[in-house]
């Protein structure tokens, strides 16, 4: 790969290109690292802590002492201090029945027994997620990020302590600036058009608020990034890497188990997702489905807030991806998911995002030069 996309930030961490590589999939996480970007493994999804363990070590084995990073969600103002058993008492009935009819209505049969609630993401529960930071700084990580606001000040201290940075996504400057208020190091800028949990306000004009509102913290452009020149449009916005996380779902590495899920996507276009409450009870971009559509329809209960939506939802996710029910089977995914039409490998993914950095910047000095020219021949 070609060099050059390096910043201070890059080089603090010990990475060749300041690319930061979010996955739920610990094999990309891997190769991104490998290929010279910071993987970064989501832990949500990992229900217990010996879980995310087993793949963090697996990670070490793997990337040979190089960088990289842990992502946890630890949101404020969800329930605390209780288990999953006693936060899913609190769903309502009535959501329960409209669940069960959505899913009968488009013929998803049951699970087998030993089967039942397979997807149960419990990250976002509080002793669950403090778990995971445990786990995660137990190991030779060097970056702690959080995706819902930033981890609990202990949190922040020991990984500090460890030598070990710790970055928080925001969705408006007014959320950056709250990050850099808890001391974090580093604040991805997460706009509009990104996968999963986003706020309201577009990558372009989202970064240079807050770019100028933490400085001189760095900042990480996310959303709506799978290309070079993208990169390159967020380091001219005043970045110091991006932060991408769609474009990993369908490379050859990934572990999404799903044919039909994965031929969605490699189908889709730009235009083809939705910011909805359905998943988690907190606004996340994903594909639009009729099982998206069904919570905005009249006569939907309407989506619980979190933890509560994720507990409510998880059995309907099992069956919905375990029988790959088309209408309904979806993901958390970009508007990037326009430009995410092959499979290929992360080296591939990287060298390609690399070289389109690097042809973008030529384009970018060629201009700059024409201009000093005309301005010297007036």
């Amino acid at each position: 790969m070609l060099p050059g996309m390096r910043t201070e930030l890059s080089d603090r961490l010990g990475i060749e290109h300041a690319i930061f590589g979010f996955t739920p999939f610990p094999a990309v996480a891997a190769a991104v690292t490998r290929a010279g970007g910071l993987g970064v493994l989501g832990a949500v999804r990992y229900s217990h802590a010996d879980e995310l363990a087993r793949e963090l070590d697996w990670m070490d084995a793997q990337v040979g002492g190089l960088p990289y990073g842990v992502d946890v969600v630890m949101p404020t103002g969800t329930v605390q201090g209780v288990g999953v058993a006693e936060v899913e008492a609190m769903i309502p009935e009535g959501h329960r029945a409209f669940v069960r009819e959505t899913l009968a209505r488009y013929g998803v049969p049951e699970l087998p027994g030993d089967q039942a609630g397979g997807w149960r993401i419990t990250g976002w529960m509080a002793e669950v997620a403090r778990s995971h930071a445990d786990v995660a700084l137990e190991h030779p990580i060097r970056l702690l990020a959080s995706a819902l606001g930033p981890p609990p000040a202990d949190i922040v201290d020991r990984a500090h302590a460890a030598g070990v940075l710790v970055a928080a996504l925001a969705g408006s400057a007014r959320h950056a600036r709250h990050h850099a208020e808890a001391g974090l190091d580093v604040v991805v800028a997460q706009g509009y058009e990104a996968g999963g949990h986003t706020g309201e306000i577009g990558t372009m004009v989202l970064v240079p608020e807050i770019v100028a509102a933490v400085a001189p913290l760095p900042v990480l452009a996310a959303g709506g990034i799978g290309t070079g020149a993208q990169a390159a449009a967020g380091i001219a916005l005043g970045a110091q890497g991006v932060w991408l996380g769609s474009i990993w779902l369908t490379v050859a590495e990934s572990e999404l188990a799903s044919p039909v899920l994965r031929a969605k996507l490699l189908a889709a276009g730009s235009g083809d997702t939705v910011r909805s409450r359905a998943l988690t009870g907190k606004p996340a971009r994903q594909l639009r489905t009729r099982w998206t559509d069904a919570w905005e329809q009249p006569g939907s209960p309407g989506p619980l807030p979190m933890p509560l939506q994720g507990l409510l939802v998880a059995d309907a996710v099992s069956r919905i991806q375990a029988y790959e029910a088309l209408e309904l089977i979806g993901t958390p995914v970009g508007q990037i998911v326009g430009q995410m039409n092959q499979e290929r490998p992360v080296a591939a993914v990287m060298d390609e995002l690399t070289r389109g950095f690097e042809r973008a910047v030529a384009r970018l000095d060629r201009i700059s030069v024409k201009n000093s020219r005309c301005q010297e021949d007036r």
